[in-house]
């Protein structure tokens, strides 16, 4: 089975390296992106199967970068899972709405997060694609 390729957003950096450690020695692919304009670039090139998206981020946020690539044609089937400090009630429903395919919030828990991408990741890929 081929490994998956995750890209990660987030203008933390230490996010985004510990994230990775864990993804990596779970079997993902992973690179990482500190905001938008990097982000966009590394679509491109490393062909992310999946996103996870910070929400809150200088510039151009999360939820902006989301609607763009679901607005693409070449973009818009990767998977893009929220991945945001934001856990108030009705968050996880507006992300949804604005075009994220899952949701997971921050701080992570170190054992568990790899088995909630996958499992953000199968359910995604269970649900049909959104009209919009």
């Amino acid at each position: 089975m081929t490994p998956t390729r995750l890209l990660i957003v987030d203008d933390t950096p230490m996010n985004i390296s510990l994230a990775r450690a864990i993804l990596e020695a779970d079997g993902f692919v992973v690179e990482g992106a500190t905001d938008a304009a990097e982000a966009m670039q590394k679509v491109f090139r490393f062909l992310p199967e999946v996103i996870l998206m910070d929400i809150q981020m200088p510039g151009m946020d999360g939820l902006k970068l989301t609607s763009i690539l679901k607005e693409t044609d070449a973009t818009k089937h990767i998977i893009v899972i929220a991945f945001t400090a934001y856990a108030m009630r009705g968050d996880e429903e507006k992300m949804r709405t604005m075009g994220c395919d899952g949701y997971l919030s921050k701080p992570i828990e170190v054992k568990t997060f790899a088995a909630q991408v996958r499992r953000e990741i199968a359910l995604a890929a269970e649900r049909p694609p959104s009209s919009g």
